[in-house]
């Protein structure tokens, strides 16, 4: 059985929502809803928040997570990549002669995910041997890439998917995703690399009705707003 480690990334500082990490959204801390479902999937050999923020810090050990470092104040700017950041926890495990066969990022600003939703990612991931897994939601199709065009250096419009003619028909569009950020699963041979989709990449649908992605204090009271009628969901 593969050894899987959930990271949570949570750092203190943040422009769009200040102290969102730490704010509560329905009455809890925001990244609590990403430990409660780290928790409650029973998929993970260790669960930890990797932070710069000693108030998170403190949230996150009350809410069941282990914190085994502060996360030191270069990966913890404006720049610093969620890469990074799981390059320097592996490598912190690692010099413990701890490891792990993959990582999970949990995000805590998408804090909405269907109960065994976790498992079930884990499950796939294992089941079809990829090199990574991600969550993803359907493109609508009006935003399709067959349907949507670049601008070349000559200011004309081409289809972006490099195709001479448009395909007309809603219904011959191939599937198109997006990441809604919800879940990454990688080898942690690939993190080392410096990459979380690896050479072959799977993936898992969300459910839509819980998309939401906390950047903005738009996004925060959409997160509000939804809350209610998702709870039985999450």
């Amino acid at each position: 059985m593969k050894k899987f480690l959930a990271i949570i990334p949570a750092r203190g500082g943040s422009k769009g929502v200040p102290g969102k990490n730490s704010k509560l959204l329905g009455g809890k801390p925001l990244i609590a809803y990403s430990i409660e479902q780290a928790i409650a999937s029973n998929s993970f050999a260790k669960i930890i928040v990797s932070t710069d923020d000693e108030t998170i810090a403190k949230i996150a050990i009350d809410f069941g997570a282990e914190v085994p470092f502060i996360r030191p104040n270069e990966l913890a700017n404006d720049v610093a990549s969620s890469i990074a950041v799981a390059q320097h926890t592996i490598n912190f495990f690692e010099n413990k002669n701890e490891f792990f066969d993959a990582i999970c990022l949990l995000q805590p600003t998408s804090p909405f995910r269907e109960k065994g939703f976790i498992a079930n990612a884990i499950a796939k991931f294992s089941s079809i041997n990829s090199d990574a897994l991600v969550s993803v939601l359907l493109v609508p199709h009006e935003y399709n890439p067959h349907w949507t065009f670049e601008a070349d250096r000559k200011g004309m419009l081409q289809i972006a998917t490099g195709e001479k003619e448009i395909i007309k028909r809603r219904q011959e569009l191939p599937k198109a995703f997006f990441r809604d950020g919800a879940i990454y699963l990688t080898k942690t041979v690939f993190i080392k690399k410096g990459t979380f989709y690896g050479e072959k990449l799977g993936y898992i649908e969300s459910n839509p009705k819980l998309y939401v992605n906390i950047d903005t204090m738009e996004d925060w009271m959409q997160a509000e707003q939804k809350l209610p009628t998702i709870l039985s969901l999450i």
